[in-house]
């Protein structure tokens, strides 16, 4: 079938399907079946501006809508959501590849936002200072920003979105989401739903693109602020640009995510974390475990529980009884499985080669299988880089104190793991990683909705984490009022009961 003949997802506007007339597409693939099945608008500049200007155009009336109806209408976009999380992860799959009960999970972690966000009439609340000086009272006010740009990344076309757009939305701003081109239809299918919902048109609008459009939102006066996940360098880049045309940023970058396994801690436990926070969803999310830092003696045994684990796994299609699928696009997973001959060439030893697995799917698939890494020299790029793939990596030391000096190198912080029975060097450990997010005897330590994900150093550029209390100080501006009104015997208007 030719590119012309596939379909086109285009962009989302004004509470409707708008058609691209930009002459500019690209290709989305089922991970799966290596095919191309369908093509994503990429955006012009008049189609950037009409988005931007649908939701500039619908903040006014979205401002002033009452917390009561907002409420209403979040209370029914989560209803929905959850009644048709089916329904969206079959698309995410389809699209990304991961296997259905990884879509299920992602939604489902999307779905916990939502739901913290209905409560957002308690979260937006001012202040309130009776008689600071006579007559004079103070009280505070949290508004909204404005029209807010949102650009997402392709490993969770439906959970990061869900991180900001509802809570965006539910404190009074209109929003501009971008999201990935490789997986570009969910953003589409979670915006119908909002409409469905009761969502007025322009509130929330989808603008399909590449760098054309993610610099139109970052460089637009009419957009106030930028949340943004990917990679470090286009999450620097994204920080830079937007803060110098004067908006608000929250930009989360890379990581390269260390789990420190202590000899006193639980090897099963250990070996079964590995393997999932490994190679769940093929290590591609910011928060998979890419290297495990055993403490010596324990690297031989841990390999041996981890190898024996990832034996029994099933790589295939996503929609089959499967426990990994494929890589987004071919050109990822041949950059991923580059790593192995940079491995092999700086020294390390490749316990298992993910490379020419058999899998239940299609053999033009985009397929890697899990690979494991022993004795990975900290000077090799299969180290110092965020491979974004199912490989693990060991490093081995010799002490405690040596594996939280490996982590606290390291340029980012993202998330970090501890693995243990000692509560002393768990307490010790949280308090003296230089980590956003740590996890004791948990693998992949993201933060329940109520509070807020992010991390330290090159994971995170901007002030503010997302979702939880700091997403609604992101999307919030406060006002502070100073008020005084004259008594009538001070000239004031007189609110008696009128006498004849």
């Amino acid at each position: 079938m030719s590119d012309t003949a596939l379909p086109v997802v285009n962009h989302y506007i004004n509470g409707a399907e708008s058609v691209s007339t930009s002459g500019r597409t690209a290709p989305v693939y089922d991970p799966a079946l290596g095919q191309q099945t369908k093509s994503v608008a990429l955006a012009d500049a008049a189609e950037i501006e009409a988005a931007i200007l649908a939701a500039k155009a619908a903040f006014p009336a979205w401002r002033d809508t009452s917390l009561a109806r907002r409420q209403q209408i979040m209370f029914r976009f989560r209803e929905l959501l959850a009644q048709r999380t089916g329904e969206l992860a079959e698309i995410l799959t389809s699209e990304h590849g991961k296997v259905l009960s990884d879509a299920a999970g992602e939604i489902s972690r999307g779905l916990e936002v939502v739901e913290f966000a209905t409560g957002f009439p308690h979260l937006i609340k001012g202040e309130y200072s009776e008689n600071v000086s006579t007559g004079i009272d103070v009280y505070s006010t949290r508004q909204p920003l404005g029209v807010v740009g949102i650009i997402s990344p392709f490993n969770f076309p439906a959970m990061v979105p869900l991180w900001f757009f509802p809570i965006a939305i539910a404190a009074g701003n209109t929003v501009v989401l971008k999201p990935s081109e490789k997986d570009p239809s969910a953003a589409n299918w979670l915006a119908a739903l909002f409409t469905e919902a009761g969502l007025p048109d322009g509130v929330l609008n989808v603008l399909h693109g590449d760098k054309e459009a993610v610099d139109g939102l970052l460089t637009s006066p009419d957009v106030k602020s930028i949340s943004f996940v990917g990679s470090t360098p286009i999450a620097h880049y994204v920080y830079e640009t937007a803060t110098q045309h004067g908006k608000r940023v929250q930009a989360l970058g890379g990581a390269k995510n260390h789990m420190l396994v202590l000899p006193d801690a639980d090897l099963d436990l250990a070996a079964d974390a590995a393997v999932n926070a490994g190679f769940g969803s093929a290590g591609e999310r910011c928060m998979a475990i890419s290297v495990v830092v055993a403490v010596e003696p324990v690297a031989d045994d841990l390999i041996e529980k981890i190898t024996s684990r990832v034996a029994g796994l099933v790589v295939g299609d996503g929609r089959r009884a499967c426990d990994m699928g494929p890589l987004v696009t071919e050109a990822h997973r041949d950059k991923v499985s580059s790593y192995l001959d940079i491995a092999t060439a700086d020294g390390a030893t490749v316990v298992i080669d993910g490379r020419g697995i058999e899998v239940d799917g299609d053999e033009a698939g985009f397929w890697l299988g899990p690979t494991l890494i022993d004795k990975v020299p900290i000077t090799s790029r299969v180290y110092t880089d965020e491979i974004f793939g199912p490989v693990l990596s060991i490093v081995r030391v010799a002490s405690y104190d040596d594996g939280l000096e490996l982590i606290n190198a390291s340029r980012y912080g993202n998330g970090t793991a501890i693995f243990t029975n000692d509560g002393g060097a768990a307490r010790r450990f949280q308090n003296e990683a230089e980590v956003g997010m740590i996890g004791i005897n948990v693998p992949i330590p993201v933060p329940v909705s109520y509070y807020s994900f992010g991390g330290f150093k090159d994971s995170i550029f901007g002030d503010t984490k997302a979702y939880g209390a700091d997403g609604f100080r992101f999307f919030t501006r406060q006002k502070a009022i100073t008020s005084r009104w004259l008594e009538p015997s001070h000239g004031g208007i007189n609110l008696g009961f009128p006498r004849n």
